[in-house]
């Protein structure tokens, strides 16, 4: 299991040029994914060979200054609840406020590893300035300047050696469908219809299930674990419409699971959080199925099934070739469909393609459609095959992959899709010099 950072503390003190600086860094290395970057408040690196899960809380809070009084203590306790180790970031330009000392008291209670880290030190006399930060009863702080990266060095060393080592868990062969979600979308109720008996307690108050549990199921003929992550609150203060807890809490479940059954709400659309849980599975390149539940309370003519698929689709985009199931776990309308889709959809994760097959199919459709020439070169692809990674990724190997651009990286991608059928999967596709 990888361990999860989360980094504190008020706006502008430099939060997201931190994160993207280290997570870019990882990005730099990992082939870039095609598609639309969306907000970036979460991401995967790694120092000294140990990874963990990076969440940037500054991302999760719309709205003015004052606005963020409120939320942030609601952020910071969130983090201390589900981090593994929190990073405290504060300014050396406009020294200790009021709202750092408030985050302070918050962390001085925690018995996790916090780093305060002062920000924008890019010069002698402001590393003396930064003296003042002992006043926030933290300890020992480290300077560093997140805009060129002076500084990071020293805390990722500490960070990663104060990371706990996480237990190997047991890994079970059988395949892992998480049911994710905002609250109260209905997750726990999609459960209890599935096996039958309310192992959850299903009531209509946001949040009523405490933690992730796994369930084995064997029905159809079909064995899997289904794990739930309606796994809310032990702590009364925070508000349940945090999508930042949302997120949090999905991020575990949806980084070990194979297939990520998205449980949203027909009565709020698909809407931004639902969307952040979609683009959490989709960057972690896993099955995806949407479960449009309560589709009993929306007023329904001819048309409305359609139209509401097609607007889901367009905030899909690009990775549109996902399942929509339209479902109630109350009237238990489609639930077993659901169940047989995520199947489908984790047998389209893990299929394999012979090489001679996808050449057989590619090379003539290459042919047909070759990539543009780019500064007078032509670019020849004279081969293809499927990489052995769990997910599905292709390796086109040409003589000069350096330009081929994202659109036709995108046509390659959907020939795969039109002629093997990867519905409901994430597919990569490389360039490669043969």
């Amino acid at each position: 299991m990888s361990n999860i950072v989360a980094i504190v503390g008020r706006p502008n003190v430099g939060k997201s040029t931190f994160f993207n600086r280290l997570i870019k860094r990882r990005e730099a290395i990992v082939d870039a994914v095609s598609g639309v970057t969306r907000d970036r408040h979460y991401g995967k690196t790694d120092w000294n060979g140990r990874e963990f899960s990076l969440i940037d809380t500054g991302g999760y809070v719309l709205g003015s200054d004052d606005v963020f009084e409120a939320e942030i203590d609601k952020q910071v306790e969130i983090a201390i609840e589900e981090a593994d180790a929190i990073i405290f970031m504060v300014d050396v330009e406009t020294g200790v406020t009021g709202m750092d000392e408030d985050v302070a008291k918050l962390l001085r209670k925690v018995e996790k590893p916090v780093f305060l880290v002062v920000n924008k030190v890019d010069n002698a006399n402001r590393a003396a300035d930064a003296v003042e930060f002992y006043a926030l009863g933290l300890g020992d702080y480290y300077t560093i300047a997140s805009i060129n990266g002076s500084g990071t060095g020293d805390l990722l060393d500490d960070l990663v050696e104060a990371l706990p080592e996480k237990p190997e868990v047991e890994e079970d062969a059988l395949p892992r469908f998480a049911v994710v979600g905002r609250p109260n979308a209905g997750k726990s109720s999609f459960i209890n219809a599935l096996i039958g008996e309310d192992r959850y307690i299903v009531t209509d108050v946001a949040g009523t299930t405490r933690d992730a549990i796994d369930t084995k199921y064997n029905r159809f003929g079909f064995e899997f674990n289904l794990v739930d992550t309606a796994g809310i609150r032990k702590k009364s203060k925070v508000k349940e419409d945090l999508e930042f807890y949302s997120v949090m809490r999905s991020v575990r479940a949806i980084e070990h699971a194979d297939v990520c059954l998205i449980v949203m709400d027909a009565t709020r659309g698909f809407d931004g959080q639902v969307q952040n849980i979609f683009w959490l599975a989709e960057r972690n390149r896993k099955g995806i199925v949407i479960l449009v539940n309560k589709w009993d309370l929306i007023e329904k003519d001819n048309k409305s099934l359609k139209a509401y698929e097609k607007a889901i689709r367009a905030q899909m985009e690009p990775f549109i070739d996902v399942p929509i199931i339209f479902m109630s776990a109350l009237t238990k309308q489609r639930i077993f469909k659901a169940i047989e889709t995520a199947v489908e959809v984790y047998q389209n994760r893990t299929k394999r393609i012979k090489t001679s097959k996808l050449n057989e199919v590619m090379l003539p459709l290459i042919e047909a459609y070759p990539p543009p020439a780019n500064k007078g070169k032509y670019i020849k692809i004279k081969y293809v095959m499927q990489l052995p990674t769990p997910q599905p990724q292709f390796a086109f190997f040409c003589n000069l992959p350096q330009y081929v651009k994202d659109p036709y990286k995108r046509f390659l991608e959907n020939k795969l899709r039109e002629n093997f059928d990867f519905t409901g999967v994430p597919v990569s596709v490389y360039m490669r010099k043969k």
